[in-house]
């Protein structure tokens, strides 16, 4: 293990720099980073550690051989960097960033510039692995296949399919996240969730149920348009690196101000113009003071509040009631920053707002985001280049892994758990409806009445703990769950972690799927019933990945699976045969051999079925085309000058409407009415109905360039073609596949060619005629609707007001609410939280915890958040010996005056103790980037337990370099009212010296 011999950082035994050995060689810049084996921004890296780095070679490279040049992206955050791998004889030798990307720009992090070392990592799990008798032994994939398969077919026997829980990962590809969500259907349960639950799952309950989809709006390099830039809740400059690079581009060439709101002074902070320190838990009132003013001054754009968004006057009233001093009582930010900041963003338009999760992760997270949008909406930011909520997504495929549905409550696409969406899917697999419900369970509900688990959402991964520990009656579901699948999640990235210890020693199986064995192998005191199966990393396997801006990329496969790895889609079709039903879910996708489905394939299956966001026109052609030609990019629009993708945004982000034959070019910036919709333009979406309580919910003379309707209209569907006259514009194939979608005709048209019987040309029958006209723009299979609705200028979605009141939350309005656990006793009464209640199968605690004060024996706020050297869990990252130099040590920070009366010296051991009664043992940071009263922890340590080296419980040789105690052992309860978002960042601790 490196040890930190200074106050500087560890250094290797010296050898002579690289710097001196070309000293006196005439060689140009990329080609000397070629020859060191170093990405660009590598030299940062070794910057940073002081070392000095060999050029990456193998025994089998030393005779030379042709060198073959592959690209990748970045398997980090989800800015989408791509990676140039320089590959000999197999072997991954050196690498470099992409300089044509239009998004990492010849930029890499730290993280970015050591990716090799995740692939050839020494310290990877090299072979499937059981533990017996407390030992781990080496097992072959058959024997481990069939033991685990043999024990799961038996839970599901005993107690039905939900007992077991599959829980995917941000880190599949797209192509992988579709299969694992099919795979959890064929097998028969909406137990499925990934890390997306526990990162933005409040980001897209809150924006999709403001405008109608829940992603970030326009892209990192339309930041290069921003007049100013507003930060909360957001640190990029350590989770996402290279995204800062476009801000900073804005703020020197446009003098936009950069204001970030954090309750801590954060390396994204020491750039800002404005710093506004808050306290944590308290976004919306912040938010409602800033926009106090701006109604109080009359800057608000009253034409866009006019004719595009809805429900502003219940906004005001909620906001009338947050005066200066009220604003200051709840936030402490006084209001001369606040009408500070009201009026630089109302001066310097169009601006962009940022946020991560600092404010996502919290029990009124939903609240928090949908707030955020309304200040945007008020300012008229929306829809317009500069402007924007450009939310920032922390895995390398959390936006993909979510779009592809691989969460509790819905389907790919979200399309939701509802009848008519299981239809359509089964319609895409080509499957039998009735055998599909047949895999799902059945219980009696409270009510006496049989209960459907196929369309009930399932456990969200946030709360699994409780699915095993929580008494069988009150958890909605058969039976308790009994087997866990960790597959490329790191547990110690969830708060909880002694019940969670609890729950894994519970578990009848506890299967670990990754590249590198997560603290999920050495948390728990088991002795038994643990396996380790050893996944590929990305770069061992291709496919396509969604960057946070909605663009796809097609990674390249750089080298083979090494050890005796696998990669996650292979893993699927053992387990799915091992089932019996592999035959089935993969009917329709092509196979390489006997257990490797055509990655290019599953593409085109997602392709056919995912209308709602518009992941259909992104071929596997097209996106592999713009890998090849991204210098054909422009890097501010992303719109391809020429070349042959010309006209296309980068990554086609979605949505991207209709068939690839269509050639739409995808959609830059979400709700941008300056384009025609066939170039990327878009008004809001029709999600919400056409009126409420009398309202007009339509946009209100406002449209798209180009469109035929000038004003709002709802979703498309065959009855609206036909009383505008347009269905005639549907080609034969197109109108035969919508009445099969109907049911109007039994055979499933293939091609223009195969169209059976003649097609219906005039009315259709009475008793059809409805079912027909009912199909519409999300359930047509031939995109007929959505290329005809877009051939006369009009959005498929409608054209709707965006909405600031979302009636089916239980905060129709945001408000604020006092964190569970707060030192606020004072304003408890007036911002109380929620009553307990049952959703998401499970009872949630929020009054009864409330109503105690932990305040006097926990005073001090414990909030947690990155560094720049690690990622998630932290598993693959402090493995890598280039990030482990970088940070040896687990941390928290506190403020001087916190020190010094409780008796803490910096660099000195402490204790830090949650209300709950969890404890760690971490170096204390004495540092006034916390403010008094509040400390911070990171949170990707693991390998420690309250104060225990667990380093001998891994298996040999896959230890992480570097361990340390999780800030979760010492987190506390606490859920999102909507989405079981976990709450990490406003709860309370005392600290004391170890």
């Amino acid at each position: 293990m490196l040890r930190k011999k200074t106050n500087g950082v560890a250094r290797r035994p010296q050898r002579t720099s690289i710097l001196s050995d070309v000293a006196n060689a005439s060689v140009d810049r990329r080609a000397f980073l070629r020859g060191s084996g170093l990405a660009i921004g590598g030299l940062a890296a070794i910057a940073a550690t002081g070392g000095t780095v060999k050029q990456a070679n193998a025994a089998t490279a030393a005779t030379g051989g042709t060198i073959e040049v592959k690209k990748s992206v970045c398997t980090h955050c989800s800015v989408g960097c791509t990676v140039i791998a320089e590959v000999q004889d197999g072997v991954w030798i050196g690498q470099e960033p992409g300089w044509d990307s239009p998004f990492n720009l010849g930029s890499h992090c730290a993280k970015g510039a050591s990716v090799r070392e995740h692939a050839h990592g020494e310290r990877r799990l090299k072979y499937p692995m059981k533990k017996v008798g407390g030992e781990w032994q080496r097992i072959s994939w058959e024997q481990a296949i069939d033991e685990i398969g043999d024990q799961m077919l038996k839970i599901r026997e005993e107690s039905g399919p939900d007992s077991v829980y599959w829980l995917g990962s941000a880190k599949h590809s797209n192509e992988q996240a579709y299969l694992f969500r099919k795979f959890a259907a064929y097998w028969g349960t909406n137990n499925v969730d990934h890390q997306a639950r526990i990162c933005h799952s409040t980001t897209v309950a809150g924006v999709a149920n403001t405008w109608g989809y829940g992603a970030m709006t326009n892209s990192y390099n339309d930041i290069h348009n921003s007049r100013s830039i507003f930060i909360i809740g957001g640190n990029p400059a350590e989770a996402h690196p290279v995204s800062l690079q476009h801000v900073l581009k804005a703020k020197e060439q446009n003098n936009a101000p950069l204001i970030v709101c954090d309750p801590r002074f954060t390396r994204t902070a020491a750039h800002a113009d404005e710093y506004v320190r808050f306290r944590p838990g308290s976004d919306v009132a912040l938010v409602w003071g800033i926009l106090w003013h701006i109604f109080e001054n009359g800057w608000e754009d009253q034409e866009f509040l006019r004719t595009r968004v809805w429900g502003m006057d219940e906004i005001r009233t909620e906001v009338a009631r947050w005066t200066p001093d009220e604003v200051e009582r709840v936030t402490g930010v006084p209001e001369s920053q606040v009408a500070r900041v009201a009026r630089t963003l109302a001066n310097n338009r169009p601006g962009t707002l940022i946020w991560c999760m600092g404010g996502t992760q919290h029990t009124n997270g939903n609240n928090n985001t949908r707030a955020y949008c309304i200040l945007q909406l008020a300012l008229g930011n929306m829809g317009v280049a500069g402007g924007g909520t450009n939310i920032f997504r922390g895995h390398d495929n959390v936006q993909g892994a979510t779009d592809l549905g691989v969460l509790a409550d819905t389907l790919p696409g979200y399309y939701g758990l509802t009848a008519g969406a299981w239809a359509h899917w089964a319609r895409v697999w080509g499957e039998d409806l009735d055998w599909l419900k047949g895999r799902f369970a059945t219980m009696k509900g409270k009510d006496g009445k049989d209960k459907e688990m196929m369309g009930l959402s399932g456990i969200t991964v946030s709360r699994w703990i409780d699915g095993v520990l929580e008494a069988k009656e009150n958890i909605e579901q058969p039976d308790n769950t009994r087997a866990m699948v960790f597959w490329g999640h790191a547990p110690n990235s969830q708060t909880r972690l002694k019940e969670m210890k609890t729950a894994m020693e519970k578990l009848d199986l506890l299967v670990v799927v990754d590249p590198f064995p997560t603290v999920s192998a050495v948390m728990n005191d088991r002795t038994d019933g643990v396996y380790l199966l050893p996944a590929s990393t990305q770069f061992e396997t291709r496919g396509s990945v969604t960057a946070s801006n909605r663009s796809l990329q097609w990674r390249e496969q750089v080298v083979a699976p090494l050890f005796e790895s696998l990669p996650d889609h292979i893993i699927m079709t053992k387990f799915a045969k091992k089932f019996g039903f592999a035959d089935r879910m993969l009917r329709n996708i092509e196979m390489e051999d006997d257990e490797t489905p055509s990655i290019e394939s599953i593409t085109r299956e997602f392709n056919r079925g995912m209308w709602t966001i518009g992941y259909t026109g992104q071929s596997p052609e097209r996106l592999k085309l713009h890998m090849e030609n991204q210098h054909t990019f422009d890097k501010t629009t992303l719109r391809a000058n020429g070349g042959p993708a010309d006209g296309d945004f980068y990554g086609m982000p979605w949505p991207c409407w209709g068939t690839a034959d269509m050639n739409h070019p995808g959609s830059a910036n979400l709700y941008d009415q300056s384009l025609p919709v066939a170039e990327g333009g878009l008004p809001f979406r029709a999600r919400f109905g056409v009126e409420r309580d009398g309202d007009n919910l339509l946009a209100d003379g406002s449209y798209p360039v180009g469109s035929e309707i000038q004003d709002g209209y709802p979703e498309f569907t065959m009855q609206m073609l036909i009383d505008l006259g347009w269905d005639g514009d549907l080609t034969p194939y197109e109108r035969r596949m919508i009445e099969y979608v109907a049911g109007y005709i039994d055979a499933r048209p293939e091609t223009d060619t195969d169209l059976g019987e003649q097609s219906q040309t005039g009315p259709y029958p009475s008793d059809w005629a409805e079912q027909i006209g009912g199909v519409n723009w999300k359930t047509d299979l031939s995109g007929g609707i959505q290329r005809v609705a877009i051939a006369h200028g009009c959005a498929p979605y409608g054209n709707a007001k965006a909405r600031c009141v979302v009636w089916t939350f239980p905060d129709p309005v945001p408000v604020h609410r006092e964190p569970l656990y707060t030192n606020r006793r004072d304003l408890v009464q007036d911002y109380p939280t929620y009553d307990d209640r049952t959703f998401w199968r499970v009872p949630t605690l929020y009054a009864s915890i409330q109503k105690n004060d932990f305040s006097k024996d926990y005073p001090i706020i414990l909030t947690s958040g990155r560094l720049v050297e690690y990622e998630g869990g932290g598993d693959e990252t402090r493995s890598n010996p280039w990030l482990a130099e970088l940070q040896q040590n687990m941390f928290i920070e506190i403020n001087p005056r916190d020190a010094n009366n409780l008796g803490v010296r910096d660099g000195a051991q402490c204790w830090v103790e949650g209300p709950e009664g969890g404890r760690v043992r971490v170096m204390a940071m004495v540092t006034e980037r916390v403010g008094e009263g509040v400390a911070f922890m990171p949170f990707h340590f693991g390998g420690y337990m309250e104060g225990k080296d667990l380093r001998s419980k891994y298996p040999d040789g896959a230890d992480p370099i570097v361990l340390g105690e999780s800030t979760n052992t010492a987190q506390t309860y606490g859920y999102d009212s909507v989405t079981m978002m976990q709450e990490t960042k406003a709860t309370l601790c005392k600290i004391m010296p170890a």
